[in-house]
């Protein structure tokens, strides 16, 4: 049998998010001076459909403009993207929409096991952390990346950080002023000092990330004026 939880699982809203960032910032200095230097990050979520797993398989080891792009392609196409309406596509047909031949076969995969009953997102919003990661990454392509991202932006847990998300490792090493071949335990200790809200402060490094990004300005400046402040 699935594993569900005891008690109700931690997740953030928009009643408490805000707060989340505050409680997770005071432990952390840097992460209170990314704070100060550009504000609260967005509350990135999306809904629990099928849609939004197909866009973590497209957001795959490619820009997020690309995954976005791919993703408007199959709406175009379909009008509602459900599971029905992908298996009835062409592999050319989703070709068309900027599907790679591998990332063809993943969306199949899973639109199949959605109309078979065989994997159920509703049902996910009621168990452990752990064990939907278990049911993610037993779906062809879909592996611990995919999970952390199905856990932070759909299901809204509080608590995990993705290992394998580049972004997210780069602003850590570069906030916590680590060299780029630090190991990686050494940043998972970093990290765990943000439990149990290590996504609500993975937000704020994602923030940071797009932050620096377009304004291109050097962080190092700006950690070390909120520090001061």
């Amino acid at each position: 049998m699935a594993k569900t939880t005891s008690a109700p699982v931690p997740t953030f809203s928009t009643e408490n998010f805000q707060a989340l960032c505050d409680r997770v910032a005071a432990r952390d200095k840097d992460l209170k001076a990314i704070l100060m230097a550009y504000d609260y990050p967005p509350m990135w979520t999306r809904p629990n459909t099928f849609e939004s797993l197909i866009h973590i398989i497209l957001e795959q080891q490619v820009s997020l403009a690309s995954a976005l792009a791919a993703l408007n392609k199959l709406r175009d196409r379909l009008g509602k993207i459900t599971p029905a309406g992908l298996l009835a596509l062409t592999d050319e047909e989703l070709k068309a929409c900027y599907f790679s031949r591998q990332k063809t076969v993943y969306a199949r995969h899973l639109a199949e096991a959605i109309e078979s009953k065989q994997f159920n997102l509703k049902a996910l919003e009621k168990l452990s952390d752990e064990t939907v990661r278990e049911k993610i990454v037993a779906l062809k392509g879909l592996g611990n990346w995919s999970a952390d991202i199905y856990l932070m932006f759909v299901l809204r847990r509080t608590d995990i950080f993705p290992p394998g998300d580049l972004a997210a490792v780069n602003a850590l090493k570069d906030v916590k002023r680590q060299s780029k071949d630090v190991a990686r335990e050494k940043l998972a200790k970093i990290t765990m000092r943000w439990a149990p809200y290590r996504t609500v402060a993975t937000m704020i490094l994602w923030h940071y990330y797009l932050s620096v990004r377009a304004k291109k300005t050097p962080i190092t400046e700006k950690i070390e004026k909120a520090v001061v402040l």
